[in-house]
């Protein structure tokens, strides 16, 4: 297995937990997305134990570049935040599974085991939740309601499909915090929308001409 976190206690913690476990054998560890991916193509571990939060950019990026680099790899996103936003970002990556920092060692080991067995994680319910969101705001939108969007609107839209948040996507477009947020309630607003993940999902079930 793979570690990815950018707190080295939290690094180390997990590999303590796991090195008591016989069959899982930890490989190596990464404190920031770009190391995680060269980590992945040089160890081609079994399992990636990823962070949704690095300082870099952001574990559900790496998780899709690492899965499109070898599909083979299983990423299992491991965050101290529950919210459908970042279950649809990691849904839309290809994670296997996302879980909470808060869960007892034992069931984490499991959870683990479960996923290097070639099984998901994804909580079904959780899934269907989310899934059933994407398909209502797909179904639910004329086509033509993206094309009132302005270049700048479109870019940013694109940036929370892939699970940035407001700070990354100000530093990513060299804009302001208080910008964003005013180009995402613009976005909210022509497409009818009222949740990030919402959007996100929208986005990524638009036809490639409209990217």
């Amino acid at each position: 297995m793979l570690l990815v976190d950018d707190h080295e206690v939290v690094r180390v913690g997990l590999r303590a937990l796991l090195g008591r476990e016989k069959g899982i054998h930890v490989v190596g560890e990464a404190a920031s997305a770009a190391d995680a991916v060269a980590q992945a193509r040089r160890l081609r571990p079994q399992v990636v134990v990823m962070d949704v939060r690095l300082p870099d950019r952001s574990g559900v990026e790496a998780c899709r570049e690492i899965r499109d680099a070898d599909p083979a790899v299983q990423v299992v996103m491991l965050t101290s935040y529950a919210d459908d936003e970042a279950v649809l970002a990691s849904i839309m990556a290809g994670a296997s599974g996302y879980l909470l920092k808060q869960m007892r060692g034992q069931e984490l080991v499991r959870a683990l085991e479960v996923v290097a067995a070639g099984q998901s994680l994804l909580d079904p319910a959780v899934t269907h939740k989310v899934l059933e969101k994407v398909q209502r705001v797909a179904s639910g939108q004329p086509l033509d309601d993206a094309a009132s969007l302005s270049p700048q609107e479109r870019k940013v839209l694109a940036l929370v499909a892939e699970g940035k948040t407001n700070k990354e996507i100000a530093v990513t477009l060299g804009l302001s915090d208080k910008t964003v947020k005013n180009y995402l309630s613009h976005v909210f607003e022509k497409l009818h929308l009222s949740r990030r993940a919402q959007a996100a999902a929208f986005f990524a079930r638009r036809p490639p001409a409209d990217h």
